[in-house]
């Protein structure tokens, strides 16, 4: 029997798959599509992305085909200097479009073993007590202990398990693009330019070779946006809002997305889980998306392979909808407040210009940057440490930096007097005894997330903490 089949090779699922290998997990990816589509939708990492590849060792790898952007101008659009300090080691986004990212986690997933199969559909799915089982489109039934659901938007496996997905439907849509333009760049950064004083929601970027990325308004919402536009429709948009179509010509990709917003009920149904697009879908404000469904990943890969390996305590793997669920309405209501901060309408525009008066606060600015880009982000573990929930940055320690000692996706107790153990856990968590002048605690107890699960220096609160994340010492 497999021990978890990941339906979905886009970023989520290959993050997922990554994650469970490093703790000996059987795992099978399937994807539907034959090929990878080479379609950039999203284009670059925000910190926390940043972070967790940082942390499993990845990082090189994506800054090698990746440019370093300054951290700004993400709310709506509005462009501020990054306050000072950030908290963070990476201050800054990586521009890489998504078919690298795409690509790097999926070698990153087969080095470490998973097993990927592509052109296998999913078409129909049940559970029992003891595992899943996965019906193929050619009629494979495949037999795994859970199955997670990475298949996007429009997910299949959702579906077969029947869990809501309220929300809001498309109110405006958006063409996307990739061609040729006939007219030299200066001319289409210009136009570009002007235009975007106005109308947010238009772009064009090249992405080399010649080939353009555009994004226009659309004339309405299609009533089946799988269907794509057809090219003298795009022209027709770009004509409309820029006054000229760029003499674009030689069209590789053409697609729409609209602005609809939806939250599925519950992330875990038995042993199937949700993840990514599969969860929930958000307008592409901000360019949170793709992180999100990386960091859903970051989050429950540990947790299933605790469940899968036998020590994971009561709860640990329902603590993943807990945690990401409230992280993803928090996405949709941001994108929902930065879309109609876009609007072309006299209120929204007057609304964007207070919030840009207030950016203008670092406080604020500080605030909404921490708020994309998941640097804020704190789970709820109840009272305690002003750490207690958070991630903790990459800090320098006397011996190296702290996330050069998370690579193996294990728990770790970073301990400044010396004085502690985690004897019983050591299958599990890793106790490293070193000292940093930027942590402001005497020991701290992280998750293989990183995420803080116990600050303090008494052992006997470390030994009350420990099985809540980490189950019943070994024997």
């Amino acid at each position: 029997m497999i021990d978890v089949i990941v339906v979905g090779g886009g970023p989520t699922g290959m993050m997922l798959a990554g994650e469970l290998r490093l703790h000996g997990v059987h795992v099978l990816v399937l994807d539907k599509e034959a090929e990878p589509t080479g379609y950039v939708r999203a284009l670059g990492l925000h910190v926390r992305s940043i972070e967790v590849m940082s942390q499993r060792g990845l990082l090189e790898r994506f800054l090698a085909h990746g440019k370093q952007y300054p951290v700004g101008g993400f709310f709506a659009g509005i462009a501020k200097p990054a306050p000072e300090r950030l908290d963070t080691a990476h201050p800054y986004v990586l521009g890489i479009p998504q078919p690298v990212t795409d690509r790097l986690l999926a070698e990153r997933a087969t080095e470490l073993g998973a097993e990927f199969r592509r052109g296998c559909e999913l078409v129909g799915l049940s559970q029992d007590d003891h595992g899943v089982t996965a019906e193929l489109a050619d009629g494979t039934r495949l037999r795994s202990r859970y199955l997670v659901g990475c298949d996007g938007g429009r997910s299949t496996v959702r579906k077969l398990l029947g869990v809501g997905f309220p929300g809001e439907p498309s109110r405006v849509e958006t063409l996307l693009g990739e061609m040729e333009v006939a007219v030299p760049p200066e001319t289409v950064a210009a136009v570009v330019a002007e235009v975007r004083k106005t109308q947010l929601r238009f772009g064009a970027g090249p992405l080399g070779e010649g080939v353009y990325r555009v994004v226009v308004p659309a004339e309405g919402v299609a009533e089946d946006r799988t269907e794509p536009p057809a090219f003298e429709e795009f022209k027709q948009q770009l004509r409309a809002s820029a006054g000229t179509d760029f003499g674009v010509h030689s069209p590789r990709r053409l697609s729409r997305f609209g602005d609809a917003t939806r939250l599925a009920e519950r992330y875990r149904t038995g042993r199937v889980l949700l993840a990514g697009d599969a969860a929930h879908i958000h307008p592409p404000t901000g360019g949170q998306g793709l992180n999100l469904g990386i960091q859903d990943a970051f989050n429950l890969g540990w947790k299933l392979a605790a469940e899968v390996n036998g020590w994971a305590p009561e709860g640990l793997l329902d603590s993943y909808h807990t945690e990401r669920h409230p992280v993803a309405a928090d996405v949709l209501d941001n994108t929902r407040a930065q879309m109609q901060l876009m609007s072309t309408e006299p209120g929204p525009r007057a609304v964007r210009r207070l919030v840009s008066e207030l950016m203008d606060f670092e406080d604020v600015n500080r605030y909404l940057i921490e708020k994309i880009t998941a640097m804020g982000l704190r789970y709820d573990f109840g009272e305690g440490h002003d750490l207690l929930g958070r991630r903790m940055r990459d800090t320098e320690l006397k011996q190296g930096r702290l996330y050069e000692l998370m690579h193996g996706g294990r728990g770790l107790l970073l301990d400044q007097t010396g004085r502690l153990s985690v004897a019983g856990w050591a299958d599990r968590i890793d106790h490293v005894v070193d000292v940093s002048e930027e942590l402001d605690a005497p020991a701290v107890l992280l998750r293989p997330d990183g995420h803080v699960a116990w600050a303090g220096d008494e052992q006997q609160e470390l030994l009350s903490r420990l099985p809540t994340w980490f189950g019943a010492a070994a024997g």
